[in-house]
């Protein structure tokens, strides 16, 4: 459905150019749920817009494709484009109370989307809007319909964002951190429910987010990024089963789960890389136990191992 080629994404900024995204591929199959996780900058939510073409003016793909069945989406004009999102791919941001429009109700809302994407009538996109509201597991939906979004929780808000994104319905679903300031309780039911959406209409679902824990329930495959790359990619067990990469391993070891009682977390030592100066050899090599000379001089491509499991590391025969 979804593969991405060897996409390249800078920003002109006042102090040069950043390299947001370098060497990015990814593909994506038919009810497929494929979670892209990693720390905050790593360059998810930069591939999340991309795809919808949602890119600040100051951004320049410079190389590279994206391809939506069949078709190169930055080869579409912005009316084709536009044509797409909602209709074709929808998008769950990670902020409901910015993806809401504060000053109209909730039933107003859907029913403009659905309007927009669905050939129906005034009655039927009513009922449709009501329809919407309960697939998502709100309760009373004519009232919440009347509601505007800060009369709302933050757990309904989701619902009603995910709502609007399911509403035409699309083949393909973008979360991107849909679980963010959320508690525990409601983040469990927003990830069921968008696993259940994905079982029952065979929605194809491209779930971004920095939770280990989430992508270990939901997904079928992973692709963990750093600075802007993708250092490894597998099946779901692959990944956190057997992790290869540095990186993969110390996301994994700051998991609570991963500390005996009473322990200090274990924290990744430094900090990203600045991408206006992307370092010559490994992004990853700064902050890496296992460096080498050749880490910081050449840079490991994204190589092919064992069952499609892939990692971009020199050490990766050395500490499997």
């Amino acid at each position: 459905m979804l593969e991405i080629k060897n996409l390249h994404v800078d920003f002109e900024g006042l102090r040069g150019k950043t390299e947001a995204l370098k060497n990015m591929n990814l593909s994506l199959n038919n009810g497929e749920i494929l979670g892209i996780v990693g720390e905050s900058g790593s360059g998810k939510s930069i591939t999340a817009l991309s795809i919808l073409g949602l890119l600040e003016e100051n951004a320049i793909i410079s190389k590279g494709k994206i391809i939506y069945n069949g078709v190169n989406i930055l080869e579409l004009s912005k009316k084709d484009i536009q044509a797409l999102r909602g209709k074709e791919i929808g998008m769950v941001f990670q902020e409901p109370m910015t993806a809401l429009q504060p000053t109209m109700k909730i039933g107003k809302q859907l029913f403009n989307v659905i309007k927009q994407h669905r050939r129906l009538s005034t009655k039927e996109t009513k009922e449709a809007v009501l329809h919407a509201l309960r697939e998502v597991h709100i309760d009373q939906p004519e009232l919440v319909a009347r509601k505007y979004p800060f009369e709302l929780s933050g757990g309904m808000r989701q619902r009603i964002v995910i709502a609007l994104a399911m509403a035409a319905p699309p083949n393909l679903l973008i979360a991107d951190e849909p679980t963010t300031a959320l508690d525990v309780t409601i983040q469990y039911e927003i990830i069921n429910l968008i696993k259940e959406l994905n079982d029952k209409r065979g929605t194809s679902v491209l779930l971004i987010t920095h939770d280990l824990g989430v992508v270990a329930n939901v997904c079928d495959r992973i692709l963990v990024m750093y600075a802007g790359e993708v250092v490894e990619s597998g099946s779901t067990k692959q990944v956190l089963n057997n992790p290869i990469h540095p990186y993969t391993k110390s996301l994994l070891a700051a998991l609570p789960d991963s500390v005996e009682p009473h322990q200090p977390l274990q924290a990744i030592e430094g900090e990203p890389p600045n991408l206006l100066k992307r370092p010559k050899g490994c992004a990853f090599s700064e902050r890496c136990h296992y460096v080498m000379d050749i880490c910081k001089e050449e840079h490991p491509e994204l190589k092919d191992g064992e069952s499609n499991h892939q990692v971009s590391c020199w050490l990766e025969k050395v500490i499997v």
